[in-house]
């Protein structure tokens, strides 16, 4: 069941975050914002293949 519920999320973070990595950004230069948004979709992509 979490693993199911990491897969949605997983999927409503697709659709809503942007993706840094289609912006070619710099993670030296990032934002804690960004690189909190980073972390976030990092942690839920491992849990939703886990």
């Amino acid at each position: 069941m979490k693993q199911s519920f990491f897969k949605v999320l997983a999927s409503i973070n697709k659709i809503l975050l942007p993706s840094f990595t289609k912006r070619q950004l710099d993670l030296a230069k990032a934002s804690k914002f960004q690189l909190a948004l980073i972390g976030w979709r990092y942690y839920v992509t491992t849990k939703a293949l886990g």
